[in-house]
């Protein structure tokens, strides 16, 4: 979950441009990037949505296509549907903030590229998962010179956007996406946390009782969660074959066999002899959430490599826990939320097919 810091980091990497400039014989400034130019006019819409109170006081929640928004990744998503052109063979890692992201796209990136490297050069070993598979609404507009997005080899990608939000060319390309979901409890607990390790000027949080007050109304991030979930699982049941849907506890409790089915379906399957010299089991030892959060590179203050961030790397490793929720939430709030969960699910086959 990124910020409307965001906006103050994309101005600070743009006044260190090319930071070799002599008094006498400034450089020309950079020609504008696609999303700069058009930034206006996102902006201009952007003032006519209603908007709430977030969860930080100068933060506020703008509603677009049925869900919240912080202005600049709704400034990202608008620019995505106009301007990201997907190809049939990308691939895409989509989930709602705090529900197993790093961990998943530590997983398609180890298995798309497990040929390239051996134990010891895997660039996991030193630079966070995030920096290889881009986030369509965050790198794509605001961070366009990275790496991975200027290289044609790289196929994966990443989104929190709602199902009914993705860019056109996504949904029509026919590439394929894995989804993965997590008890509203603890993604609830996980985003709260996670705030707190946000390096925001946006005012200070609000308490947990208020983030959960606002959670259950719909208000966070990217919310509601439930749609958000809803809206992937009514993809995935009407093109099983385009949507693998995955469920965070019960890949945590095993993650051998969601593994080699997630391999398969990116179309990277392992081999009956990389099974027998268990490649399988050194793709889960690597991105482990024990071992990505024991790395250095994902230790006390260390940034990713390629851009700016509001988080330190250490942010997205916290406990990985099933069940943390119980440290944090009341018996009247676990009554809640299980309750608006089971009435939004009533009358599909989804808490069925996901148990």
């Amino acid at each position: 979950m990124e910020s409307k810091t965001l906006n103050g980091v994309v101005a600070s990497v743009s006044s260190n441009h090319d930071s070799t400039e002599t008094a006498s014989s400034p450089p020309p400034p950079p020609p504008p990037s696609e999303f700069e130019k058009n930034q206006k006019q996102y902006q201009e819409l952007i003032a006519t949505l209603p908007n709430e109170n977030g969860w930080r006081q100068k933060e506020p929640f703008v509603e677009y296509g049925g869900h919240w928004w912080l202005q600049p990744l709704l400034e990202g998503l608008l620019h995505a549907q106009s301007f990201f052109k997907a190809r049939p063979n990308d691939f895409f890692v989509c989930s709602y903030p705090k529900t197993g992201t790093t961990w998943l796209k530590a997983l398609t990136f180890a298995i798309a590229n497990r040929s390239k490297f051996d134990d010891s050069t895997n660039p996991l070993l030193k630079r966070n998962p995030h920096e290889f598979v881009p986030y369509i609404e965050i790198d794509f507009p605001f961070f366009p010179s990275v790496d991975v997005l200027n290289d044609e080899g790289n196929t994966l990608f990443s989104t929190h956007i709602p199902y009914d939000l993705l860019p056109e060319s996504v949904v029509k390309s026919d590439c394929k996406m894995v989804y993965i979901w997590r008890d509203p409890k603890d993604t609830f607990v996980s985003m709260w946390t996670f705030a707190h390790k946000e390096r925001s000027q946006q005012g200070a949080l609000v308490t947990l009782e208020e983030a959960f007050d606002n959670y259950c109304q719909g208000l966070s991030v990217y919310g509601p969660y439930l749609d958000h979930v809803l809206g992937y699982w009514k993809a995935h049941e009407a093109n099983p074959n385009q949507i693998l849907f995955l469920k965070y506890e019960t890949m945590r409790a095993d993650p051998l066999p969601y593994v080699k089915r997630l391999a398969e379906f990116m179309g990277y399957g392992f081999t009956e002899e990389e099974e027998e010299e268990k490649v399988v089991e050194k793709v889960v030892k690597l991105c482990s959430f024990e071992n990505l959060k024991n790395l250095e590179a994902n230790k006390g203050e260390k940034d990713r490599e390629d851009r700016p961030a509001v988080y330190a790397n250490s942010a997205y490793f916290r406990k990985g826990k099933v069940g943390d929720w119980e440290n944090y939430l009341t018996t009247e709030m676990v009554a809640r939320i299980d309750g608006l969960m089971e009435e939004k699910f009533k009358g599909t086959s989804f808490l069925s097919s996901t148990t």
